[in-house]
């Protein structure tokens, strides 16, 4: 059974969604404060956060960075429940490493699927490879580990998502709509800004191996094999 932790102050939201999640066969935790909600964390694992941005003491946002921090914790998904539906929210939260983005109100059906589909995307399908090479870049996508030579590269998730679509799909040009779309679960236009500064991380962390992200100018991004093209 999944864990997930709901951290949202107003009281009556949070038993709505803790309610709903239950019913859908989650196991629950709820909290009430960003405070509380990093002492559940260093204190019980779960396999995915439901976070409001507006708290009272440590907002959504600081808790979000802090979590994307640390190295035991910066794995877990995270999705933003709240009022604020503002752009610069939106994108702020995206590129803060966030999951996904609900504004209230919200369909509490609607909060189910979007977290099933988080976590369907984190358990890696049969027909897809487990291992991911390319010259002296390897890719364990089971252990969610980057290796560059004897070099383990550290990617916080969505730069890690971004690497193994990019190398699975290698040599087919990926716009920056679609990697919203598949990275992001966004379907409609917010910022194509996202999307290009995920990359330019992943370029710097990954050194080398960043020349074979190739840029399609006014399009998107393709991974190659061949080092001498674009």
């Amino acid at each position: 059974m999944k864990k997930i932790l709901v951290v949202e102050d107003d009281k009556d939201i949070s038993r709505l969604v803790k309610y709903s999640l239950e019913k859908a066969g989650f196991s629950c935790e709820a909290v009430f404060s960003g405070e509380d909600a990093l002492t559940a964390l260093i204190k019980c694992p779960v396999d995915l956060v439901v976070l409001d941005i507006m708290m009272p003491g440590m907002d959504g946002l600081e808790v979000c960075r802090i979590v994307r921090q640390d190295d035991k914790l910066k794995s877990i998904p995270i999705v933003m429940l709240t009022a604020k539906g503002e752009e610069v929210d939106r994108i702020v939260g995206l590129e803060l490493g966030v999951d996904d983005y609900i504004v209230k109100p919200f369909s509490p059906r609607e909060l189910v699927l979007r977290i099933k589909a988080i976590l369907r995307r984190r358990t890696p399908q049969d027909s897809e490879k487990d291992m991911l090479a390319i010259d002296s870049l390897v890719v364990d996508v089971l252990a969610h580990r980057v290796t560059l030579g004897n070099a383990v590269v550290e990617l916080a998730p969505r730069e890690f998502e971004l690497l193994v679509l990019l190398m699975r799909r290698s040599g087919r040009v990926q716009t920056r709509e679609t990697l919203l779309a598949d990275i992001w679960d966004v379907h409609h236009e917010i910022s194509t800004r996202t999307v290009d500064t995920h990359i330019k991380r992943l370029r710097e962390k990954i050194g080398p191996a960043g020349r074979l992200i190739k840029t399609v100018i006014g399009v998107g991004y393709r991974f190659t094999e061949d080092d001498d093209e674009g």
